[in-house]
């Protein structure tokens, strides 16, 4: 499980459609894909927050601010609203709603954004929008005024998802970076369509979504596998005791969210293809015992 804390903003709708993976309306909903958030004041423990739309969450991670304008982080931090994600591994099996919410609650406490039984914490929301990976995003500006911080921020998160990875059973990030892709078995693809063949132009459209689709599955194709491998590498660069280290793995995680993003272009792209609706199901997950065995070789 990587971690990966984004750059801070001074609003939270910013943090809440990087969450989403998409532009936001006021009026969305986000319902299911809130998988935890902070305890709610008096005036509002009869709310349920899967009920409010974007603005009534953006409104209430921000108020915090308009409350305490005076408040300053340390160093002299000025952006309030903090956003940290966390990816799984490609092989990691899909959790269910309880296991994000309890990883999410584990995140807050590591960050020191709600510590455990802390009544005056920051306000937070965790949402599960986008597969494989959790967004946390929080008003650093507690309830009592005083700015949260944490000394050691990234090496709390480093050793909280190696906690959660042992103790939810999930495919671990270190130590070794080649772990699990040597064991893949290479991907079979079928061949190019021949567009002068006697192929109906939809016949062709749907044979190239298809192909477009096996490159971006996020389970058993290249595209997947080697940003499995940048952000392992990333996050072994990031525990370096060194000056370097951080920086070059900063660098790797932007490269490997270029190839997230290289993923659902090719599936948006498949998507719109004329006849994209008569491929093929794209590649199916490793079995349990092709995953089982890569565990093995670890």
């Amino acid at each position: 499980m990587i971690p990966h804390v984004h750059s801070g903003s001074d609003f939270a709708v910013e943090a809440l459609s990087n969450a989403l993976g998409r532009p936001i309306a006021e009026q969305d909903v986000l319902g299911d894909l809130v998988v935890a958030y902070s305890a709610l004041e008096d005036d509002l423990a009869d709310d349920d927050p899967r009920a409010w739309m974007l603005d009534d969450w953006w409104e209430h991670l921000d108020e915090p601010t308009a409350m305490f304008p005076w408040a300053g982080g340390p160093g002299g931090i000025q952006e309030p609203v903090f956003h940290v994600s966390v990816r799984l591994h490609p092989n990691d099996r899909q959790l269910t709603p309880s296991e994000w919410s309890q990883i999410a609650h584990r995140l807050a406490d590591a960050t020191g954004i709600a510590p455990v039984d802390d009544t005056q914490a920051c306000r937070w929301v965790a949402l599960q929008a986008q597969r494989g990976r959790l967004d946390l995003i929080a008003n650093l500006i507690r309830l009592d005024g005083r700015w949260a911080h944490h000394h050691s921020l990234h090496q709390s998160l480093a050793a909280e998802c190696r906690g959660v990875e042992s103790d939810l059973g999930l495919v671990p990030a270190r130590p070794t970076l080649y772990r699990t892709y040597i064991a893949h078995h290479p991907a079979h693809h079928g061949e190019m369509p021949d567009p002068s063949a006697t192929q109906s132009p939809p016949s062709v459209a749907a044979q190239l979504a298809n192909l477009m689709c096996q490159l971006a599955d996020e389970k058993t194709e290249p595209i997947a596998s080697v940003r499995g491998l940048v952000e392992q590498a990333a996050h072994c660069l990031d525990d370096l005791p060194h000056s370097y280290g951080p920086a070059a793995g900063h660098r790797l995680e932007l490269i490997a969210r270029r190839l997230h993003d290289i993923q659902q272009d090719l599936e948006a792209t498949a998507a719109d293809l004329p006849g994209a609706k008569q491929r093929a199901p794209v590649a199916s997950p490793p079995s349990a015992a092709l995953q089982r065995s890569h565990r093995r070789n670890l």
